[in-house]
């Protein structure tokens, strides 16, 4: 009788402060009051959770009233029925924050949401998944997909503006236009969010050339990439009964790098004009990003077609936003918000003061060789991919061994995605996908001979159509002078707690790839950013934190170390890097470099 009660008087509690938000002919309803959404990206998984609200309280001061955020499947579901909403990966809390700090929020739990993030959202586990084809009506996908959903709505579902949240559209699908045109898919996408207790406003989102092949009728089409008003309304009244509201879903005053490019910087004056006439034209907007924060771990994604070479993304996505990597206003910040005040009834409260950063040296007391730190190896004729062995991100080591006293080349197919290549444990090569390079010509030395290749995932494809070819690892045969090489040694190294390594003292010596280990001492809690530029290719740990990689080939130079991940006292760092096992000198500065391309 108690939890009857209390159910009740949960459930008539929500009724009271339940809003409706709802569709006029040209603009959005709030309890029958004209809203215009003011919206910018903020992706919970990107930004440290005790950072949240600093970065919410930026969005209210730059005149925003909404925050749009993904959902990631592939963080919420990393293994199989095994599900994490907690820390960093708590979006109801994230939404949560984001009401008790006066904002609406936009949800985006499509399995699929691009975002230059690993495989576009999707768990890896789905690519061992036999017979699986995602975004498509294959059972076995619609399987996973629906159990996805259904915790997503057991999680956030109950948070909508019609239940007294602040929800207040939930997006489904992502660009689906820009991948294929089902109809009957698309509606499958609609009844499964709608059994999963998302019962208010849906929309598509595609851009301009897309709408037609992925909005669904019923739904409201919003725009991608199109900031043009009368563009705007022309194409959402084409597919939308001949009438709005207006909204564009993304809109990019900015964009991401991949590694070995140029940082994209985009000046503001570029984008205060058009933010304007779009206000004023009352259409609603969501910038894209906003504030971009960090892909952390091994969470970038990549891209590819049949036009470009393989481009991993960098870890940080800082993204030219009007708030940088570290959550500090920039030039564009101040920008935008003088456009978006004068659209406002009311003066927006003050500008937080930017966050100080410190500079700092790391002391590295530690040493492990990878050689001397491999796991128990699973044994095969042939080479097994990341999916066969069951791990998701990382690296694999593939040994075999050869007689010895030739020389000939070395054919690696189908790598996924870069490797380096050791003769009896001196490095004598590296492939690299984005270069196309999967071959390198060996002399051996007589005798046994041990080969090793050390692979590394640089990123499951995030959009096009090789969704479906996102396996990695060494996906093919290996051949030395023409002839397939057998009998395989696999060692996983998902690094997933490499504090627990055993680190010694003693110096190093050959080209085998290392693991560091260092301390530096805080008398504060203060940002910093590592200047990686004098070391090769690698990731970062700091107090258990995997802060992503960094590569000299650049356009990012520096690793962003945020305060709240830090502490007073002694700091621990862990450096895994490839290239350059000699490097010791690491310090922290108090400014990140983002473009710099050798």
């Amino acid at each position: 009788m108690r939890i009857i009660l209390v159910t009740g008087l949960l459930f008539f509690c929500s009724a009271l402060f339940a809003q409706r938000f709802t569709m006029g002919d040209s603009c959005f309803f709030l309890d029958g009051k004209p809203f215009q959404m003011i919206s910018g990206e903020m992706h919970y998984t990107r930004v440290p959770r005790e950072a949240w609200r600093q970065r919410m309280k930026m969005a209210k001061a730059m005149g925003l009233n909404t925050i749009g955020t993904y959902v990631f499947w592939n963080v919420h579901e990393p293994e199989k029925g095994v599900w994490d909403f907690s820390g960093n990966n708590d979006i109801a809390a994230f939404v949560k924050t984001a009401q008790e700090e006066g904002l609406w929020v936009v949800l985006r739990p499509s399995p699929y949401v691009c975002a230059e993030w690993e495989f576009g959202g999707y768990p890896y586990w789905l690519g061992r998944e036999k017979g699986l084809v995602v975004r498509s009506l294959e059972p076995s996908y619609l399987a996973e997909y629906r159990k996805y959903i259904m915790e997503v709505g057991r999680q956030l579902a109950p948070l909508q503006v019609n239940h007294g949240g602040n929800i207040l559209m939930v997006q489904v699908e992502n660009e689906y236009g820009s991948y294929d045109s089902s109809k009957a898919y698309l509606d499958t996408n609609r009844a499964i969010f709608r059994e999963a207790g998302f019962d208010g406003l849906l929309y598509t989102c595609d851009p301009a050339k897309d709408v037609a092949r992925g909005y669904l009728p019923g739904l409201l089409p919003a725009l991608n990439g199109v900031d043009r008003p009368p563009t705007v309304k022309q194409l959402v009244n084409r597919y939308h009964n001949g009438e709005g509201p207006y909204y564009i879903a993304e809109w990019y005053p900015a964009w991401f790098d991949g590694w070995g490019t140029r940082h994209h910087i985009t000046p503001a004056a570029k984008y205060t004009g058009r933010l304007d006439s779009v206000l004023a034209a009352g259409i609603s907007i969501n910038m894209y990003m906003f504030h971009g924060g960090t892909t952390r771990g091994f969470m970038n994604g990549a891209n590819y077609n049949d036009h470009r070479p393989f481009e991993p993304q960098v870890s940080s996505y800082d993204y030219d936003a009007p708030l940088d990597e570290a959550g500090n206003p920039t030039e564009k910040y101040f920008a935008f918000r003088s456009v978006i005040q004068k659209h406002l009834a009311f003066v927006l409260p003050p500008v937080p003061a930017p966050k100080p950063a410190i500079s700092l040296g790391v002391s590295f007391t530690g040493l492990a060789s990878l050689f001397d730190i491999l796991p128990a190896p699973v044994s095969s004729l042939s080479p097994l991919t990341f999916e066969d062995l069951h791990q998701a991100y990382g690296y694999v080591l593939y040994r075999t061994f050869l007689h010895g006293g030739v020389s000939g080349m070395l054919s690696v197919q189908g790598l996924r995605d870069y490797g380096l290549v050791f003769v009896n444990g001196v490095r004598v090569g590296v492939l690299d996908r984005r270069l196309s390079l999967d071959s390198v010509l060996l002399t051996l030395p007589p005798g046994q001979v041990r080969l090793d290749i050390l692979v590394e995932n640089l990123g499951r494809i995030n959009f096009g159509p090789y969704l479906l070819q996102n396996v990695k690892g060494i996906t093919g045969e290996v051949f030395f002078g023409g002839a397939a090489v057998h009998h395989w040694q696999m060692f996983s190294l998902p690094f997933l707690r490499p504090s627990s390594l055993p680190f010694h003292s003693i110096a190093v010596s050959g080209t085998s790839p290392v693991v560091r280990r260092g301390t530096f001492t805080l008398e504060q809690p203060l940002d910093t950013y590592l200047d990686m530029h004098a070391w090769g290719k690698g990731c970062v740990w700091v107090n258990g934190h995997n802060l992503g990689r960094y590569w000299c080939i650049g356009p990012q130079q520096t690793v962003y170390v945020p305060a709240e991940w830090l502490k007073k006292g002694e700091n621990e760092v862990i450096v895994f890097e490839l290239l350059k096992p000699e490097q010791t000198s690491l310090i922290g500065i108090d400014h990140p470099v983002l473009n710099v391309v050798p």
